[in-house]
């Protein structure tokens, strides 16, 4: 049963983690201003925080490509370890949002929620 509800969660991150990359593709300016950095929209600002946030981007797509891999060659014991490992995005982001006076709620409710979600997925999947 717990492993059922893990692997559920993980298409569900993996779901989560590629559409957010597709969105900041689309619009690199929001997703700057939601981790704090200048956007390039207000005047004497560089757009050097949309490349950075089309990087993130693909780093997204990716991530959540590689946990639908995995699910789909039905890999739940390396996917903990993969997943356990992933954690550190989330954290890194939060750290980076956090450090650039970003808003709170992208800290604590996007970022660090997201990294305990995983954890807590990860942990359930190694134990299976």
């Amino acid at each position: 049963m717990l492993t059922t509800i893990a692997t559920v969660i993980s298409w569900v991150i993996g779901g989560a983690i590629a559409l957010l990359g597709t969105l900041d593709l689309a619009k690199p300016q929001a997703a700057a201003a939601g981790f704090g950095l200048p956007n390039g929209s207000a005047a004497g600002e560089s757009a050097t925080s949309q490349a950075w946030m089309y990087t993130r981007a693909v780093r997204d797509i990716a991530s959540g490509l590689f946990i639908f891999v995995l699910l789909a060659n039905g890999e739940k014991h390396v996917l903990g370890w993969v997943m356990l490992a992933a954690c550190l995005i989330p954290l890194g982001d939060a750290i980076v949002v956090h450090r650039n006076n970003g808003p709170s709620t992208s800290v604590y409710g996007v970022h660090g929620g997201s990294g305990v979600l995983m954890l807590a997925t990860s942990f359930a999947l190694l134990a299976a």
